[in-house]
């Protein structure tokens, strides 16, 4: 897929890394509660080694991924930033550049935006 066929209804994910499993499981039901994202994947027991604020730290995190739409990352980053413990939580895009379409189909309809157009199947 170009950059061309990536557009607002292209699927992406979302990686997030929460403080808990507490935290990503509610963001996690906020966010699909909300129609912003199709499912979420909560992978427990992270281990995050990080420079902050001039130091190296370690923490055990929890990953959380997201599925949805480029059209509604926007809004779905403002919500997890919103409900969020960290200062400046991870939040990152990762464009689905292939895949099953009744997957990607599937991911268009939850997310409210109708067929996964531009999706390569």
């Amino acid at each position: 897929m170009s950059d061309a066929d990536i557009n607002e209804t292209s699927a992406c994910m979302a990686y997030v890394t929460c403080g808990s499993d507490d935290e990503a499981h509610a963001i996690a039901r906020a966010v699909l509660g909300e129609g912003l994202a199709a499912c979420a994947n909560i992978i427990s027991g992270m281990r995050s080694l990080y420079r902050w604020q001039g130091e190296v730290r370690e923490d055990t995190e929890t990953v959380l991924i997201l599925k949805t739409q480029r059209g509604r990352f926007s809004a779905l980053t403002a919500r997890v930033y919103a409900l969020h413990s960290y200062d400046v939580p991870c939040v990152v895009e990762i464009p689905l550049v292939d895949g099953h379409q009744d997957f990607l189909d599937w991911i268009a309809v939850e997310t409210g935006r109708g067929s996964a157009t531009g999706c390569v199947s």
